[in-house]
This record gives structure tokens, C-alpha cells and sequence, in this order.
């Protein structure tokens, strides 16, 4: 019941600044499709895109943890994983946490996923295999967005308290921060859902186990 009161305040968020979400949704969408046109013009880009972040990935390391779930072919697992790395990773250390620290840094570092995204979705030339690549960053997006929202809605009562309704940077600090925690009832439902998803189109692609 308490998780339900929490959606319907964050919905409630959104209807009260519908035009910051709706262009934050133009802007998230408009540069998936922007980092999708610089692949089609120039298709090395995702070469070098993945040349230019190519780290090591040690035993121990989240993604290679991840990998080795999606490879048992065990479908909670993998849906509980990929929840946990972008509920945790994804949206709360890359968005939320640096807004609290840094007004607006949030929403750009929320920003600059989006162009990478497209990038990377719109190598997929095959359009059975494309389809449910797109369905992902869709869901799994919209979650991102209402992270970036809450960043942008934070930030913005922070620098200008007063026209917000807020009487100090303090206030509009602690509403920022309350405004966020019931925004995250939607954002983790979101991830659920896309993390389930995901899970079960990414493992259901896989070819089956020779034995």
C-alpha cells in the first residue's frame, strides 16, 4: 500500500512539471536517434566508440559477474542482476548521487548515455534482433528519464529556490531530495520490468546448449 501512495506522488511529480519531462524525453529520444544517425553516416564509429572504453574486465568485476549469469541461461538471475546493476550503477551512482552532490551533474552525465546508446543499438542490422534491442532502451530509458527529471527538478529548486517556492537553497535542497525518493517508486518498477524483459529476450536468443 505504501509502495502504491509512492507511485501516485511520483506521478503526481510529473503531472505538476509535465514540460520538464516532456522534453526531457524529447532530448533523451532525440539523441538515441542522433547516436543512431552517426552510426548509419559512419559506421566506424562504433568501433572506435568501443576502442575508446575498452578496459579490462577481471574476474571479480560486475559485468564479467553479469556475463557469467546471462550464460547459465537462468532467467531470475539474470533479470535480478540486470536490475541490480541499473537500479544501483545506472540510474541511483550515475544520476542521483552526483545531483546530490553537484546541482545539475546528474542530468548531464543522464545526458550523454542516450548518444552512446544509439550508437551502439543501431549497429544491429537485422531487424528481427533490432525490434526487442529497441524495446529495452525504450523501457529501460523512460527510467533513466524520470532519474534525469528528478536531477533537473532537484538542481533547479537548489539554484533558484525563489521560483520554485522554495525560501532558502536548503529547502529546495530537502524537497529535491524527498521529490527524488518518490520518484524512485516508478524508476525501480521501470527497471524491474525492463530488467525482465531483457532477460528473457536476451537468454531466449541464445542458441541451445550442445551437450
Amino acid at each position: 500500500m505504501e509502495s502504491d501512495n509512492k507511485a501516485l506522488r511520483g506521478l503526481a511529480i510529473i503531472r505538476a512539471n509535465l514540460w520538464p519531462y516532456i522534453v526531457i524525453n524529447i532530448l533523451y529520444y532525440g539523441l538515441v536517434l542522433g547516436g543512431m544517425t552517426v552510426e548509419a553516416l559512419y559506421p566506424a564509429a562504433r568501433d572506435r566508440l568501443l576502442a575508446s572504453h575498452q578496459v579490462p574486465v577481471h574476474a571479480n568485476s560486475v559485468l564479467d559477474a553479469a556475463a557469467k549469469v546471462y550464460q547459465s541461461k537462468n532467467i531470475p538471475l539474470a533479470a535480478l542482476v540486470t536490475f541490480l546493476v541499473n537500479s544501483i550503477i545506472g540510474a541511483f551512482a550515475s544520476i542521483t548521487l552526483p545531483s546530490a552532490l553537484i546541482p545539475f551533474s546528474g542530468f548531464v552525465v543522464g545526458l550523454c548515455r542516450p548518444a552512446v546508446w544509439g550508437i551502439w543499438f543501431s549497429s544491429t542490422r537485422s531487424q528481427v534482433t533490432m525490434l526487442p534491442r529497441l524495446l529495452v532502451l525504450l523501457i529501460e530509458g523512460q527510467a533513466y528519464i524520470l532519474a534525469i527529471f528528478g536531477s533537473y527538478l532537484w538542481g533547479r529548486w537548489v539554484i533558484h529556490p525563489t521560483k520554485s517556492g522554495f525560501g532558502t537553497r536548503k529547502a529546495g535542497y530537502r524537497a529535491g531530495l524527498r521529490t527524488n525518493m518518490q520518484l524512485y517508486s516508478l524508476i525501480l518498477a521501470t527497471l524491474a520490468v525492463s530488467a525482465i524483459y531483457e532477460a528473457v529476450e536476451v537468454i531466449g536468443a541464445m542458441p541451445p546448449t550442445s551437450h
